[in-house]
């Protein structure tokens, strides 16, 4: 199995880095294009893209402002049930996130492609919590 892994520190408490990884509105300003669902253990998320990527989750794992894992149970078929989370360490004034998106069954063209919107989507999540900036849904991959 292919896996995807990234690291990266944001100046914010990991309480906000929680908040925008695990709730639907944080989701909202830099991933999703509208979400739902609840950082609770069970509880089942929407993550809409657009019409064609309609998708849904369930939260394996959540430990408020420290862990979040999501298992996808609908969506392209290259990213049925894998897994995609973080932990979080507080790092003084700042948060260590350690992402990661696992459980791909092939290292292919839609993996490769993967690694690099993750990297980029990443990038908007660290500076909408450090900077304020928010990017349009369809703008986000061009920022």
């Amino acid at each position: 199995m292919a896996d995807i892994y990234h690291e990266l520190t944001i100046e914010a408490a990991p309480e906000r880095v929680f908040e925008a990884f695990a709730t639907p509105a944080g989701l909202n300003r830099w991933w999703t294009k509208d979400s739902s669902g609840e950082p609770k253990p069970e509880a089942e998320y929407t993550l809409f893209f657009g019409t064609d990527y309609d998708w849904r989750a369930r939260v394996i794992r959540c430990v408020h402002n420290k862990e979040f894992e999501l298992q996808i149970t609908q969506a392209h078929p290259d990213w049925m049930r894998t897994r995609i989370g973080c932990s979080l360490e507080h790092d003084g004034a700042a948060t260590r996130v350690r992402f990661y998106h696992i459980g791909w069954p092939e290292e292919n063209e839609h993996w490769r492609v993967s690694c690099y919107c993750w990297a980029m989507y990443l990038r908007l999540m660290r500076r909408y919590l450090m900077y304020g900036e928010t990017v349009r849904y369809e703008d986000r991959l061009d920022a």
